[in-house]
């Protein structure tokens, strides 16, 4: 176990929920994590893709600001509520990938049933279900979005030996 909390504290892991209100947590090399919720919603006057690369200026800026990231886990959705949304994340995903194998980070993409039944125990929870998982693990997320990114986060750390 000792081992395991040492090594625990040499790697650098995110964890997204992708979207245009992305998800985001950080366990930082000193074990710490933080966590929020970015904006990439595109301005009036944008073109299409200024959301994406805000998007990659935003992975780039994390990185820099960590000396580096060890991994990245994302949630991995098959499945939309709308058109709109399934095209913004394919534009997030895209974009993250391909940073990933920029950077030569790894990433993996995780189920979202998978996190929810980790998180609650059930593989369907809803929205406000993640976020009181979330709080019983003593965060105070300020939307489903962060909870998730969290809920991913606390997965990764307790199944993947990161």
């Amino acid at each position: 176990k000792i081992f395991k909390e040492l090594r625990d504290m040499t790697e650098t892991i995110l964890a997204l929920d992708l979207g245009t209100h992305t998800g985001w947590a950080l366990r930082h090399l000193d074990g710490n994590i933080t966590s929020g919720t970015e904006h990439f919603k595109p301005n009036r006057f944008e073109g299409g893709g200024m959301r994406y690369l805000r998007f990659k200026h935003w992975l780039t800026e994390i990185k820099t600001c960590t000396d580096g990231v060890s991994a990245i886990y994302f949630e991995e959705v098959r499945r939309h509520m709308g058109v709109d949304a399934a095209h913004a994340y394919g534009g997030f995903l895209a974009t993250l990938t391909a940073w990933c194998e920029h950077h030569n980070i790894p990433y993996q993409g995780v189920p979202v049933g998978t996190i929810k039944k980790h998180a609650t125990g059930k593989g369907n929870a809803g929205k406000d279900d993640m976020i009181v998982a979330a709080r019983a693990r003593g965060y105070k997320p300020v939307d489903d979005n962060e909870a998730d990114a969290l809920a991913l986060l606390h997965w990764a750390i307790e199944t993947q030996e990161v």
